[in-house]
């Protein structure tokens, strides 16, 4: 309802109220009537889906099979995970890989292969329970699949799930998805999944923030550290976190460059520099996997090949105003860097393509997911790749937060967009549920299914290298080393090592006498830290204020465009004179969370001290301007100085803002 429309009601509610106290009452009774009636449609329209949920979920667990039982042989024990009594040699974890491989890819029907092609979303109860029924107050439930019609129905085992109340609720939940797995027909394990999980803010459908887990800076506050040993320790770290949870497959790190400042997704990726970027990309690879895949690794899926980032006015490739990927300085090879030296180099599990159309690029301009060119050609056949391929998500059909990502292929079917991903070379689709596409396609015979057999093989292969067919579980009683004091302590040191101060006119560091109002920070428990803190703005001394970096929806966009935010990177008028009201009234230490640079030129000539912060926890950041530490980091990006200088760079461009108000790799110290 719009402020006007309220406001009458207000209006007539008043006068109703003072006037006529016997039609106000009929007023309020029918009011009551109609909530009263509205609650009672919403509780049978839930009723009539819970009933239909139930007699699904019953159907559904019709298709569970018995028990996993064990087999010992010589004294060593096995699962016989396809329940025939005898130890088969996919079972057998003493037989070579690739023979492991072959004979289960040999048992598999075609509707467990389609399963083992397709990765969801699944939502899970709070202890951590599989979840059967949507639950009332979680929106997220309405949004996925069951447990048992993913699993059971669709014989999907790639799962993510961002949410958890716990640490040993998650991993329980871990644990009893492989139950219920071990129950299918061949008992083939569920690979869970996760975007980047350790840092203090959420991006829909890209990040979780951080909750019982370690807390770490931003990916881009990794780049502005710049420091290769360090990213490898918080991978290992990060690396021990996820197997005690039962997370096996991170999709991460972004290897992708930022080239323009507008890009959504500026503060996931190492910066603007190729080469720092793939130094980085190379040791936080290494530290989720290891020197090679094996027991204890988490696989890496690296995205977004072949390199998001020079997206044509800014715009992100989620979305059909996005669509195009542009290279008006000549520079593809520049965003393949980080890739070829880093990803590739650490010898990544997986790979992601982004959903952009590399325009000028290609002969067929489609999405990268879409492209035999940029897939097959490029990929495989020229850079050697032969690990997984996964589609970034939502590329075949609408999903209830925006239209497939389609680029190029809007005009084909469903059924026609699968088959032109696996014809360009991609193994997995990401937020599908279309394995009933993949059988049509084979049984038809308009793909063979030695075709299917080529993905099935590369996507085994990494079940088999993490372990998980000879043992998927966790020890609930591991899960402590989640978000432990070490790791904690460890978190704290990146996030100190990743602030950057660009400006200090004599101020910072404050002496412990000052006293300061602070604008924007939210972290509980702060005043009882600093008790230089004040309610009243007149008794501080030194104002602190925490500043977001501006956004703007596209128009016409659904509801995650509105969410991700991209768009403008100044102030709207209004929220910039009272910023600066604010930042005139007293000596100010400004403080700007960089997800994008924001492009601020009053605000940083009217601060005494300018701070570029990467997603760090407020304390953190306090502690820096009472110099409790010295600054050390390095912008990894430039901060252009206009929205004009913004509108002149070339998208693929590194350092090419015209006059910025700082520079790439500046940063000051005490």
């Amino acid at each position: 309802m719009s402020f006007q429309k309220s406001g009458i009601m207000a209006f007539l509610f008043f006068k109703l109220y003072k006037a006529k106290p016997i039609l106000m009452k009929k007023f309020l009774k029918i009011t009551g009537k109609i909530l009263g009636g509205l609650i009672v449609i919403l509780l049978l329209t839930y009723l009539v889906f819970f009933i239909k949920w139930k007699i699904q979920s019953s159907s559904n667990m019709k298709l569970i099979g018995e028990e996993t039982p064990t087999i010992t042989v010589n004294g060593k024990t096995f699962r016989d995970l396809n329940k025939n009594g005898k130890l088969d040699i996919y079972e057998d974890s003493r037989a070579p890989l690739e023979i492991r491989v072959e004979d289960l890819v040999s048992q598999m029907l075609l509707d467990e292969k389609a399963g083992l092609m397709c990765a969801h979303f699944l939502a899970m109860e709070e202890d951590g329970s599989l979840l059967e029924i949507p639950r009332m107050g979680d929106p997220f439930s309405f949004m996925t699949e069951s447990t048992s019609s993913t699993l059971l129905k669709h014989k999907m085992n790639h799962v993510q799930n961002l949410g958890g109340s716990s640490a040993r609720n998650y991993a329980a939940w871990n644990n009893n998805l492989q139950k219920l797995a071990e129950r299918t027909r061949l008992g083939i394990p569920v690979t869970l999944i996760s975007d980047p999980r350790h840092g203090t803010m959420a991006m829909p459908g890209a990040s979780a923030e951080a909750k019982w887990i370690s807390v770490w800076p931003s990916q881009l506050g990794l780049g502005a550290i710049g420091d290769t040993i360090l990213v490898r320790e918080f991978g290992d770290i990060a690396r021990q976190e996820y197997l005690a949870l039962g997370i096996r497959l991170a999709q991460h790190p972004m290897a992708d460059i930022a080239t323009d400042p507008r890009w959504a997704r500026v503060n996931g990726t190492f910066g603007e520099d190729a080469h720092l970027s793939a130094a980085l990309a190379k040791a936080y690879i290494l530290g989720f996997q290891g020197d090679s895949l094996g027991t204890k690794s988490i696989a890496c899926q690296t995205k977004h090949f072949a390199g998001g980032g020079p997206q044509e006015d800014g715009w992100d490739a989620h979305f059909s105003n996005g669509k195009g990927q542009v290279y008006p300085g000549n520079k593809f090879d520049y965003h393949l860097i980080p890739f070829i030296e880093g990803a590739f180099a650490a010898k990544t599990a997986q790979i992601m393509p982004y959903y952009g159309i590399p325009k000028g690029q290609v002969k067929e301009e489609v999405g990268f997911a879409f492209s035999k060119e940029m897939i097959q050609d490029l990929l495989r056949d020229s850079l050697k790749f032969d690990g997984v391929v996964a589609t970034d998500w939502g590329i075949i059909s609408d999903m209830a937060v925006k239209e497939a990502s389609a680029w190029g292929a809007e005009h084909l079917t469903e059924k026609e967009r699968v088959k032109k991903v696996l014809d360009a070379g991609c193994d997995v689709f990401g937020g599908e549920y279309v394995t009933e596409h993949i059988i049509d396609l084979a049984e038809n015979g308009e793909l063979p299914e030695s075709r299917i057999d080529v993905s099935i093989r590369r996507i085994l292969r990494d079940k088999f290298r993490l372990g998980l067919f000879d043992n998927p579980f966790v020890d609930l009683e591991k899960t402590s080393i989640v978000g432990n004091p070490e790791f904690v302590k460890k978190g704290k040191e990146a996030q100190r090592k990743s602030m950057v101060l660009l400006k200090n006119e004599n101020i910072l560091p404050l002496s412990s006498d000052k006293k300061i109002y602070i604008h924007g920070m939210t972290q509980s428990g702060l005043a009882e830290k600093f008790p230089q803190i004040v309610d009243d703005i007149d008794a501080a001394d030194v104002i602190v204020q925490k500043l977001q970096t501006p956004s703007s929806p596209p128009e016409g966009g659904g509801l995650l465009a509105r969410l991700i935010p991209q768009g403008r990177l100044d102030y709207p008028e209004d929220e910039k004179e009272d910023i600066l009201e604010r930042t005139n009234s007293k000596p100010t230490v400004t403080v700007f969370t960089i997800t994008r640079p924001t492009v601020a030129p009053e605000i940083n000539a009217a601060s005494k001290a300018v701070i570029a912060d990467f997603e760090s926890q407020d304390e953190i950041i306090l502690e820096l301007i009472f110099g409790k530490f010295k600054p050390t980091g390095k912008l990894p990006i430039e901060i252009p100085s206009s929205i004009e200088a913004v509108e002149k760079q070339l998208e693929d461009v590194p350092y090419d803002s015209e006059n910025p108000i700082y520079k790439f790799g500046q940063g000051l110290s005490y």
